[in-house]
């Protein structure tokens, strides 16, 4: 008789053994990070970009735009595009810490075996979010493990990794998440499109932003770029823009140690009134205050 296949508790193991201590941690393979954390913590607002991941203990939740994803051990979260979300951890203690592994996806590994590989192209999946939860699959587990294990043998990394890496692409692609992932590497798609539109926001999010100039880069009209824009990101182009200044505004105040005037000028706002109205419809309170009440446990550390 074959025994259930359950790898979490090994799964976490390696993290635990990887990852001592509370933060994020690089590790010896290209593209794979460690995460640990041993108390529940404060949503944190960040940007994903694609990745694959999946949590071996704990729970998490995330919002996107309108959207809220709770999931828990034994989950994976596939991001097809950068997206600007709100998370924070809500299952974790000392004795049972939240442990999650994530996985860069690499474009051009993804574009390799999409040449050597037939996948079906379903055309319903064409606005899709570009972020979703799902159970993963043993098969998904089984390679997500033996790339894991590497970390224990560091001389097999660079001739093992790829081929695995590339095996955990192929089971995204040919799991229930798959269209989401294949629909955003198609140059003809809605969603490619919107991906485009994504870079070009991100790279000029400090520029003032006419949908109409966006949309004709993208080759799109602009109702077809406000749909399917919202329909991929839970946001619309502005709201999407306006996410990715008040987040750089808080890391100049917060790190660079910028005044709220200065940091708001610097991601493109020429009022300071808006500023601080939208930082605090975002984050709950003034940009001064937050900020304040974030320094001072750094401080007392």
């Amino acid at each position: 008789m074959t025994l259930p296949f359950h790898p979490h508790s090994e799964i976490a193991s390696i993290i635990a053994r990887f990852a001592t201590d509370d933060g994020d941690f690089p590790t010896a393979i290209d593209n794979l990070s460690l995460f640990r954390r041993c108390s529940p913590t404060q949503p944190l607002h960040s940007a994903y970009k694609p990745g694959f991941a999946i949590v071996a203990q704990g729970a998490k939740r995330l919002t996107v735009g309108t959207d809220v994803y709770r999931y828990g051990a034994g989950h994976y979260i596939l991001t097809s595009l950068d997206l600007p979300v709100a998370s924070h951890v809500t299952e974790a203690s000392v004795e049972t810490p939240y442990l999650c592994f994530g996985l860069a996806i690499d474009s051009e590994r993804l574009s390799d075996l999409l040449a050597r590989v037939s996948i079906p192209r379903p055309a319903a999946a064409d606005g899709m979010r570009g972020l979703a939860v799902n159970i993963a699959s043993p098969e998904l587990l089984d390679a997500s493990l033996r790339l894991l294990r590497l970390l224990d043998r560091p001389e097999d990394i660079a001739a093992m990794a790829p081929l695995i890496e590339q095996e955990i692409l192929y089971r995204l692609l040919t799991g229930p998440d798959g269209p989401r992932l294949l629909h955003i590497a198609l140059a003809e798609s809605q969603s490619n499109k919107v991906a485009r539109a994504v870079g070009w926001i991100r790279a000029n999010f400090t520029e003032p932003l006419r949908i109409e100039d966006l949309a004709e880069r993208v080759n799109m009209s602009v109702s077809s770029l406000h749909h399917h824009f919202k329909t991929v990101t839970a946001m619309t182009p502005m709201q999407y823009q306006k996410q990715l200044r008040l987040h750089e505004a808080r890391r100049l105040m917060l790190i660079e140690r910028l005044d709220v005037g200065t940091a708001g000028h610097r991601v493109g706002y020429q009022s300071p009134s808006q500023f601080s109205r939208e930082y605090s419809r975002l984050y709950g309170l003034p940009p001064l205050r937050d900020v304040e009440g974030m320094r001072s446990p750094i401080a007392a550390e």
